[in-house]
């Protein structure tokens, strides 16, 4: 099970998550790191995309949920996590992470290491994908890219454990 932040501008129109620019990455990497992207359930923090209008009125601009936010749409996310019972948990981003793992976790510091949870035998968490996609050039993108694959890639291992066990 792999959670996000809230959905984007385009998963908001389309009504699953994941389905924008940032899923197009996460796809593509999910596949460098040998993991099906459809034996993996896919889902968000937050159910509602916030934004803000751009200063040209055409494009809704993403706006970090607040905390009351992330509570108020708790009770979905568990109830997700009770009927998919996950035994790999992958946190991608900040927020999905805070709001999961306490909110004293911290991505940058605890990035690709296992942690112990209620919520998953294996709970990991990485950067969220359009973190990548925000980086100032093509090699930041391209040093970012690489570090999230080779944090995909242990979930592909962990992955693989379970399926041998």
């Amino acid at each position: 099970m792999f959670v996000g932040e809230q959905p984007g501008d385009q998963e908001d129109r389309a009504g699953h998550p994941f389905v924008g620019p940032a899923g197009k990455l996460l796809n593509e990497a999910l596949a460098e790191a040998g993991i099906d992207r459809a034996t993996v359930y896919v889902t968000n923090v937050v159910k509602h995309f916030k934004w803000t209008p751009s200063e040209r009125g055409k494009r809704r601009i993403h706006k970090k949920p607040r905390y009351a936010e992330i509570q108020a749409c708790r009770p979905w996310l568990d109830a997700e996590l009770r009927v998919v019972k996950p035994e790999i948990l992958v946190c991608l981003g900040g927020t999905a992470a805070q709001s999961l793992l306490g909110r004293r976790f911290s991505v940058n510091r605890q990035r690709g290491q296992l942690v112990e949870s209620s919520l998953a035998r294996y709970v990991m968490a990485t950067v969220h994908p359009s973190s990548i996609l925000r980086a100032p050039d093509s090699r930041a993108r391209q040093l970012q890219r690489h570090a999230f694959v080779n944090d995909l890639k242990k979930v592909a291992r962990l992955f693989g454990n379970r399926r041998a066990a």
